[in-house]
């Protein structure tokens, strides 16, 4: 059976993403014409902050979102300076705000740690723009902790739940997104899930799509539900279309 239709469907659904440290405005114009290849437009792109004036200029008038990150790849406790950065962020041009929670203080259990600075960067973005809340479930190990993550996510007005920020040494996995997405389901929410990080064929990423349409309905993950954050399964998506 030809997998061509799950490839096109995984494009729509891709954040093609670039936070490599050495990344230059070279690498930014690259990464912005191949979001807008031969086969059609990824949901968005996702980079680092001091490229957003560039991104949003080249993408002007196309579909593509910008996407940028906020406290992250760590994700402190400095409230004020994350809202400061995310108003610079939506000042300079993201459609989507990439927030890390301090997932050190999730470990610990310090949920209201995590609650304030969720709820904090949910008063600064404003609809139509998205939040996207990275839970960084590589290191959160466990599944109830993730689990609890989630909800509190969810509670202070994720638009997005997202598993990593491809910076640690686990990265997306389906049982963190399985749980995730039960989440999800049983908040009555209009959340979205993010996995990110280490999917790099359509074989990878079918199995996320297979999951979530046995959790949330066949019809659910759309690009206003479901992303990809990825780095090279355009690639691998663009060749099994020419396949």
């Amino acid at each position: 059976m030809s997998t061509q239709p799950s490839a096109e469907r995984i494009l729509s659904l891709i954040d093609l993403t670039n936070l490599n440290d050495i990344c230059n405005d070279e690498d930014i114009v690259a990464l912005c014409e191949r979001a807008q290849g031969e086969f059609g437009n990824t949901a968005a792109i996702c980079i680092w902050p001091r490229f957003l004036e560039l991104s949003a200029s080249l993408l002007q008038g196309t579909s593509i979102k910008v996407a940028t990150v906020v406290n992250f790849p760590h994700g402190g406790n400095d409230v004020d300076a994350v809202v400061d950065a995310t108003v610079s962020a939506l000042d300079a041009g993201a459609d989507e705000i990439d927030l890390v929670i301090p997932f050190g203080s999730m470990i610990k259990g310090d949920e209201a740690s995590v609650l304030s600075m969720v709820q904090a960067i949910r008063e600064v973005v404003h609809a139509p723009d998205h939040l996207k809340v990275i839970l960084e479930t590589g290191e959160l190990f466990d599944e109830g902790i993730i689990r609890r993550a989630s909800e509190l996510a969810i509670k202070a007005g994720a638009d997005f739940i997202k598993t990593s920020t491809g910076k640690t040494k686990v990265s997306a996995t389906l049982e963190a997104a399985r749980t995730m997405l039960h989440v999800i389901r049983d908040s009555g929410r209009p959340v979205g899930l993010k996995p990110s990080g280490g999917i790099r064929t359509v074989a990878d990423a079918q199995q996320y799509l297979d999951l979530a349409d046995a959790i949330m309905g066949p019809t659910w993950a759309t690009p206003a539900t479901f992303r990809f954050g990825a780095s090279g399964l355009l690639d691998a998506v663009e060749a099994e279309l020419r396949s």
